[in-house]
């Protein structure tokens, strides 16, 4: 009760609503599709996470079984599943949120959608299977592997994006995005400078969920249905083949520990 009185005083002093710190709200609060925290209306139509009053915002029609919401796949006790598995001290810890997870899949909504729910988990399970490893289980916003930030991932002879002087284009986000001809054509889609910003990627928790659906949308997505090992292939063809079997094995381990949390099929055709 005093807890509530408290949460109650605080919520009256304020001259208007809360931003959601790192996009993540009190418990019995909403975070609404504008990443405020609050009850009421900010429970209703496109509430991210939290007490909504209607369903999560779902992405559009994706086939016979209708539209998938994606949020009811990855719910928080998944999402928070794999976060917590962080350690404390780690970046990523207080970085990535579920919520800022859903408001990227707002601007793809052809993410997760396979027809019905069950189609849609093994796309789900991948994406997080290829963070998962990309990030330590989501611990890092920024590449922490060999050759990561000590190296800029810059093709000089890309014109179209050139590179600007002093800025790395390195791993950051979910997917670790590289390469100035990915950072640019992703910040135009998504709004924001990629040559001259990239760190925007690893600081802003929304963009950089939304830097690596890109990614997805744009090389994995439309392989999904050819199995796992296809989207190792798409993320990064060099492991295959006996390029690096350590990291596909760990892939695929990911994938099939996430799909069985999600009680999904991981299907055949999954090292590369």
């Amino acid at each position: 009760m005093a807890a509530n009185l408290v949460a109650i005083l605080i919520v009256g002093a304020l001259p208007r609503p809360a931003l959601a710190q790192n996009y993540s709200c009190n418990p019995g609060m909403c975070c609404s599709q504008y990443g405020i925290c609050g009850t009421g209306i900010r429970c209703s139509d496109g509430c991210l996470t939290g007490p909504c009053t209607s369903p999560s915002p779902s992405p559009s029609t994706g086939g016979g079984g209708g539209c998938v919401s994606v949020g009811d796949i990855v719910t928080e006790d998944f999402f928070n599943g794999i976060i917590n598995e962080v350690d404390g001290s780690c970046p990523g810890k207080n970085f990535y949120t579920r919520c800022a997870f859903l408001d990227a899949v707002n601007s793809y909504p052809e993410f997760g959608q396979g027809g019905y729910a069950d189609d849609s988990k093994p796309e789900v399970a991948a994406l997080f299977g290829h963070a998962a490893h990309e990030t330590l289980e989501l611990a890092f916003a920024t590449s922490k592997k060999v050759n990561g930030p000590s190296k800029d991932y810059c093709v000089e002879r890309n014109t179209q994006y050139p590179c600007v002087p002093g800025k790395g284009y390195y791993g950051r986000g979910p997917l670790q995005i590289i390469w100035n001809y990915n950072y640019g054509p992703a910040g135009e889609d998504i709004g924001f400078n990629g040559t001259n910003n990239p760190k925007i990627v690893a600081n802003d928790p929304i963009i950089s969920f939304k830097a690596s659906m890109w990614l997805w949308m744009m090389k994995v997505h439309n392989v999904v249905n050819r199995g796992f090992s296809a989207t190792i292939h798409a993320i990064n063809g060099g492991e295959c083949n006996g390029g690096n079997r350590d990291a596909v094995n760990e892939r695929v381990q990911y994938y099939v520990e996430y799909c069985n949390r999600l009680g999904a099929f991981p299907g055949d055709n999954l090292p590369c």
